[in-house]
C-alpha cells in the first residue's frame, strides 16, 4: 500500500532526472533539443459532435519563460524545452465555432523528459493531470526551492494515479479532484494522497433531453437519463459545460443555459 505523503525530490533524485534530461539532449541528432508535438487521440463523442479540435499549447522555454501557441486542426507544432529539469507541456482543447473556449475542457499533456519518444514529445490525456498540477504546484509559491515543480517525484505521482488506492471516483476519474488546493497544501506540507478525492457536487434537475450528455474531461462516463426521469446533473463550482446531439448545456451556480446546435 502507498504511504500517504509524496515529498519534494531530494537532491540525489534532482541530479538524477537532470542528468536524464541532458542525455537526452547531448546524444546527437536522435535527442534534439526541439521536439514536435504528438497529439493524443481526441475523445470520439467530443469530435462526432463538435469536430477536431483546436489546441492551445503552453509550455516554458529554454530561459523559463512561459509560452503559448494556438493551433489549428491538421497542424503541428515544435517547441524547445529546457534541458535541465522537468518541464510541463499542456495542450488544452477548444472550439472556436461554438464559443467552447481553451479551458473548459481538460487537457492532455507531457512531461519533460519522461514522454520523450527520439524527436517527438508524446502527449496524454494522463499526463495532461500532471502538468495541470505542475502549473498550480508552481502558481502557489514557496521560497523553499525543494518545493520547485521541477523536483517533485513525477514518476511516484504518476504510479500513484494508475494505483487501486486512490478513491473509485478519482480512480475512473481524476478531474474530480481540485487540484489548485491540493497543490496550495502540498506546498504548505507535503503532498498527501488521502487529499485526493471527488470536488463536492450539488445535483441540479434540468428539463433537457435524456442524453447521453458527455462531459468536459475524457475519463468521464457519459451521462444517461431515463426519458420520464428529470435529468439531475452532478454541478460543481465553477462553469459546468455538456455537450449532447441537440446542443451545449453550460451551468454556473444555480444558472443554467441551453444552446441548440
Amino acid at each position: 500500500m502507498y504511504a500517504p505523503y509524496i515529498y519534494m525530490k531530494t537532491k540525489t533524485f534532482r541530479l538524477a532526472v537532470i542528468a536524464l534530461a541532458l542525455q537526452l539532449i547531448c546524444c546527437g541528432d536522435r535527442f534534439p533539443s526541439r521536439f514536435t508535438l504528438e497529439f493524443p487521440r481526441t475523445p470520439e463523442p467530443w469530435v462526432s459532435l463538435l469536430g477536431e479540435p483546436h489546441w492551445r499549447v503552453e509550455w516554458l522555454d529554454p530561459g523559463g519563460r512561459r509560452q503559448i501557441a494556438d493551433i489549428v486542426p491538421g497542424s503541428g507544432l515544435e517547441v524547445e524545452l529546457p534541458a535541465t529539469w522537468t518541464n510541463p507541456v499542456t495542450a488544452r482543447p477548444y472550439w472556436p465555432g461554438p464559443n467552447l473556449f481553451a479551458g473548459l475542457f481538460m487537457p492532455a499533456g507531457a512531461l519533460f523528459p519522461f514522454d520523450v519518444n527520439g524527436s517527438r514529445l508524446c502527449l496524454s490525456w494522463e499526463a495532461g493531470i500532471d502538468t495541470v498540477f505542475y502549473w498550480e504546484l508552481a502558481q502557489a509559491g514557496s521560497a523553499d526551492n525543494s518545493k520547485n515543480p521541477a523536483y517533485f517525484d513525477w514518476p511516484r505521482f504518476r504510479e500513484l494515479l494508475k494505483s487501486e488506492d486512490l478513491n473509485a471516483a478519482v480512480s475512473r476519474d481524476p478531474w474530480l479532484v481540485d487540484w489548485r488546493f491540493v497543490a496550495e497544501k502540498t506546498i504548505e506540507a507535503n503532498f498527501d494522497r488521502r487529499r485526493l478525492v471527488p470536488q463536492s457536487a450539488v445535483s441540479m434537475n434540468i428539463p433537457v433531453s435524456a442524453g447521453p450528455w458527455y462531459g468536459t474531461s475524457p475519463f468521464a462516463d457519459p451521462l444517461s437519463f431515463a426519458e420520464r426521469e428529470p435529468p439531475s446533473f452532478p454541478v460543481r463550482p465553477g462553469l459546468n459545460v455538456w455537450i449532447c446531439r441537440e446542443g451545449i448545456l453550460r451551468v454556473n451556480g444555480n444558472t443554467w443555459l441551453f444552446s441548440q446546435w
